[in-house]
């Protein structure tokens, strides 16, 4: 019962950061899962990924509904990250079929690479100019999408992180459109590729059913208590220490 517990108020945590700061779901819940409750961590890579998609359910239906989608960039991103999460999880595959219980030492490596990659650019986001936001032109948009979907579907494929952090990342640095329709595109996008994913680690008996349902207990309402906050209060300060933590639960996931 205490277990169960703690679950829910985990699911809780995560989804009023994520709700509050804006800082993806993946990135969060990962190394809590690994360290906190000593998942293996392809267990909880698959059932990251589970959780990733429900939660973002909501929010991408009602940015399809506000418009704030465009959807031939969400295509384009799904042209290329279905076939990266296709390898990524078969990597994966590969890896436990060969080395056994030492893939889950390979995934905490490249968790803790991530761990410290992600947080660290997004805390040196705010330094530097996006310039007049027009790196590329009209006839650049769709190749960009498709690689920047091969990278974002490889990693969620591969660890469940990257489908909002990264890709959101390389779309507001790359595409000259506005933040909003940035943030709906995502949000999407990752539904998309999150759910597919998830299908994938399901047939790999990678997804702990039980433990999803008890994070999304405390997720839902920890989301919208995230979102209220945000709307309240500035959340700058709280994202900086939340990108430091990470950084430091990467290095230390690498030390391990």
């Amino acid at each position: 019962m205490h277990l169960a517990l703690a679950k829910v108020v985990t699911g809780l945590v995560v989804g009023t950061l994520v709700g509050f700061t804006g800082i993806g779901a993946g990135v969060v819940l990962l190394p809590l899962l690994i360290f906190g409750f000593r998942v293996p961590a392809m267990i909880a890579v698959g059932t990251d990924a589970v959780f990733n998609c429900v939660t973002k359910l909501g929010s991408g239906y009602l940015h399809y509904r506000q418009g704030t989608v465009n959807r031939s960039l969400v295509a384009a991103l799904l042209t290329g990250s279905v076939p990266g999460a296709i390898t990524g999880v078969a990597l994966l595959a590969f890896l436990r079929a060969h080395y056994g219980g030492g893939v889950n030492e390979f995934l905490k490596v490249v968790t803790g690479l991530l761990l410290i990659a992600i947080p660290g650019l997004l805390l040196f986001q705010g330094q530097s100019k996006r310039g007049d936001g027009r790196l590329l032109t009209e006839s650049g948009f769709r190749p960009a999408a498709i690689i920047i979907g091969l990278l974002a579907g490889f990693l969620v494929g591969m660890t469940s992180i990257g489908s909002g952090t990264v890709t959101m990342m390389l779309l507001l640095l790359l595409f000259p459109f506005s933040p909003a329709l940035i943030v709906g595109t995502d949000i999407v996008h990752a539904v998309v590729l999150t759910g597919f994913t998830s299908v994938l680690h399901m047939r790999l008996g990678t997804v702990d059913p039980v433990l999803v349902f008890y994070l999304l207990l405390g997720s839902i309402p920890g989301a919208l208590l995230g979102t209220r906050l945000s709307n309240l209060l500035p959340g700058h300060w709280l994202k900086r220490i939340l990108c430091c933590a990470l950084l430091v639960t990467g290095a230390r996931m690498l030390m391990v």
